[in-house]
């Protein structure tokens, strides 16, 4: 247990030490934020859907802590390339609390960096309609947390360089997140998007974390609960299995 807790500490601190990172990480949140929210806001409300603020700051929260978690777990790539991840794997410790340590750590960040989304999103606008719902829109924030931090550590686990970083990028997390109806409501599409976002697992953490934060959701909050359960535990079984074959 120690171990982990030593990993996870490290991740903290290599986040806080980070000041540039973490104000360029929240350049993407506010640019959707203002320039979606207030862009199409009119239309959306034309539309009879009401504010598209309070729409959208869910499915923006849910976006930052999915690109924060990405890239903490793809940071393995970099120790790697660094000879950091040599240090750490010559330790008398299992594979698999190594890997746990870092998935906890970079979901930690994530949720830090989604909690200060959280902060702007009230700043420009959005208001939540029930704060004793409080922890649940927490507890689906870890969720979307962790089983995207063991989704980039079972990606880093079997990429050597940086040069498949780009196909991640566009070909999974983008689709991921734009297919999440994390910027429209997934009510009244046509019926092959709908099955392509029933399939996408961050669906179902915006779904989550608008039922916690407004009330309304499109899957309901047990299957969403069940469904972001089921897929962490498997992702963190495929990268705890891929972790412990990576050679440095």
């Amino acid at each position: 247990m120690s171990a982990i807790y030593i990993l996870w500490l490290r991740q903290i601190k290599r986040y806080v030490r980070s000041r540039p990172r973490i104000v360029a990480s929240l350049g993407q949140p506010l640019l959707f934020l203002l320039a979606l929210g207030f862009g199409f806001g009119p239309i959306f409300q034309r539309a009879g859907q009401g504010n598209y603020i309070q729409f959208l700051a869910p499915g923006v929260i849910a976006m930052t802590v999915l690109f924060t978690a990405i890239f903490s777990g793809i940071e393995l790539i970099w120790d790697r390339q660094f000879g950091f991840l040599k240090e750490t794997l010559v330790a008398p410790v299992p594979r698999l609390l190594i890997m746990i340590g870092r998935t906890l750590g970079g979901a930690t960040v994530a949720m830090m960096q989604g909690l200060i989304v959280v902060v702007i999103c009230l700043l420009v606008g959005f208001r939540v309609t029930s704060y004793a719902k409080l922890p649940l829109a927490f507890f689906f924030m870890a969720l979307v947390a962790v089983m995207f931090t063991a989704l980039g550590t079972a990606i880093a686990s079997v990429l050597s360089d940086f040069q498949g970083f780009q196909f991640v990028m566009n070909f999974l997390v983008m689709p991921i997140f734009f297919l999440s109806g994390a910027l429209f409501p997934l009510t009244n599409v046509p019926k092959t998007l709908a099955v392509v976002a029933s399939l996408d697992p961050l669906a179902y953490g915006v779904d989550g974390l608008r039922i916690a934060l407004l009330g309304v959701g499109h899957f309901g909050v047990a299957m969403d609960a069940v469904v972001l359960c089921l897929i962490t535990t498997a992702l963190l079984g495929a990268g705890g299995y891929l972790f412990s074959r990576i050679q440095v």
